[in-house]
């Protein structure tokens, strides 16, 4: 592996893609000393226009023009899905660092082409979700690594509700292929799993589609229809390679609501961790009963104080770029985004097969994160 270059002062960043979710990482990254945006592209040229004087950015463009900057250290790819890894090639093949949004990709192939691609050329891939860099699930594994619950034995995590369709004006992507509620929300689900666990090394799953086709619930297409391609709902089972098992639920057909569910279940405890959506929350502990009589009594849950960042998207790459200063690793790596997605598209597999899958890539073991982590330092 080739090591990257270290920076002499604050990284240059661009954006391709100026979707609603750029506000969240142009609200933290501007207010990061490391980083410096220098410009946003899009397709549609006038909304990077309008994002750059909404945030104070110098220049705006298309996708090229970002790719061109000489000033640009790192490309932040928030394009969809179906592009991610064509765009964050491009943006290696120009010389750039790479933070993408999760998926890493849609496909084993055109992914690990890309880690391949980008460590030839002396270059890092970071991919969300960076919540695992949060207070909430940084705190959970400090509590795991200082043997807080004893020994991990197994995990629960559930997100379930009705589906997007009844806020979402145009849904339908979001149960195409490379979508449902598998590859959209499990990623901030099994990145939180591997985080704690590491590799998994096969999985096995049900799934199923409510319904064929959906109708759109709210905004100018009420009432128009769309085709449901992946599963709707989906359990998956986890074998981890440290011996921990899981069991995840991800579903767009609940009436109940419940997401955020994340409990981890060791010898001598179980833990809770809050969503792994969000960067902080609720992190708490019960004990084993040491005996009872006729009846158990309430269990005691403790809480565990929070701490490390909880600034919110952006912390992965501002880990990544420090990372890269200090010849270390960083958390949100590409290596992760792909075990992830691998371990989803087995999931896919297996649902359709009825087997268990073997999930064939592997991590290293991800990297804690300082409780001092103070993203408002400047340290470049």
């Amino acid at each position: 592996m080739t090591t990257p270059a270290p920076f002499s002062g604050p990284v240059g960043v661009g954006f391709i893609g100026t979707g609603v979710i750029s506000d969240q990482y142009l609200t933290n990254l501007t207010t990061f000393p490391d980083l410096e945006v220098l410009i946003l592209g899009d397709l549609n040229t006038e909304v990077a226009a309008a994002q750059a004087e909404k945030y104070g950015i110098p220049a705006s463009g298309t996708a090229q023009d970002v790719l061109d900057h000489p000033g640009v250290q790192v490309v932040v790819n928030l394009t969809i899905p179906a592009v991610h890894a064509e765009i964050s090639a491009a943006a290696v093949a120009a010389g750039k660092h790479v933070w993408t949004e999760k998926p890493l990709g849609l496909d084993r192939e055109s992914t690990s082409a890309l880690l391949t691609q980008a460590d030839e050329a002396g270059l890092r891939i970071g991919c969300a979700p960076d919540t695992v860099l949060g207070a909430g699930v940084q705190t959970a594994k400090r509590a795991i690594l200082d043997g807080l619950i004893g020994r991990p034995l197994f995990a629960q995590t559930s997100m379930q509700w009705q589906g997007p369709e009844v806020f979402h004006p145009n849904p339908a992507f979001l149960f195409a292929k490379g979508a449902g509620p598998l590859l959209d929300i499990g990623p901030y689900y099994f990145t939180t799993l591997v985080s704690l666990f590491g590799t998994v090394e096969k999985v096995a799953a049900m799934g199923l589609k409510a319904q064929e086709e959906r109708e759109i619930l709210v905004g100018p297409k009420k009432g128009e229809k769309f085709p449901v391609e992946p599963p709707s709902t989906i359990s998956v089972l986890t074998q981890f390679e440290g011996g921990q098992t899981g069991t995840s639920l991800v579903s767009f057909d609940s009436p109940l609501a419940r997401q955020g569910i994340v409990e981890i279940h060791g010898t001598e405890g179980s833990l809770v961790v809050p969503d792994p959506n969000m960067f902080e929350g609720r992190v708490a502990y019960v004990r084993p009963f040491a005996s009872f009589g006729e009846a158990p009594p309430e269990q005691e849950w403790v809480e565990v104080p929070a701490a490390g960042p909880a600034n919110g998207r952006g912390l992965g790459l501002l880990d990544m770029v420090r990372a890269i200063q200090e010849g270390r690793p960083h958390v949100a790596s590409g290596e992760v985004g792909y075990h992830v997605l691998d371990i989803m598209l087995s999931a896919e597999e297996s649902a359709a097969s009825g087997e268990f899958v073997t999930v064939d890539s592997s991590v290293a073991e991800v990297p804690a994160v300082p409780a001092d982590f103070d993203p408002l330092a400047r340290t470049l």
